[in-house]
């Protein structure tokens, strides 16, 4: 059985909070056009951002078949290129690579050295 992208989202924010990150989710709601997020600007932003001890990490978290949006791999690959940004996109089968990161081992960033 697959882990729901909201089950999964569920214990991403518990392990946040356990490692004491500071995050925000932004969260879409169904509306009689779709699904919509309360946002302006171009569309794709990653749903979360979280910040702890000078790192500054900004994701999209996915159910294993959950499809990458073409805007937001987009936002992705440009935020990829800010310097002190780690950004990433994470679904249920990287969990140990998740962990891992947010307990401040090694960053994509790192790898690219």
């Amino acid at each position: 059985m697959s882990t729901s992208e909201k089950d999964f989202s569920s214990a991403v924010e518990d392990l946040l909070d356990i490692l004491g990150y500071k995050w925000c989710h932004f969260r879409p709601a169904r509306t009689e056009h779709g699904w919509r997020t309360a946002l302006s600007g171009h569309k794709g932003m990653p749903d979360y951002i979280a910040v702890k001890d000078g790192r500054f990490l900004v994701f999209e978290l996915k159910s294993d078949s959950g499809k990458v949006s073409s805007e937001q791999q987009d936002w992705i690959d440009k935020l990829k290129n800010c310097k002190g940004i780690e950004c990433y996109i994470w679904r249920p089968a990287d969990w140990d690579e998740l962990v891992r990161i947010m307990q401040g081992g090694n960053s994509w960033a790192e790898y690219a050295k």
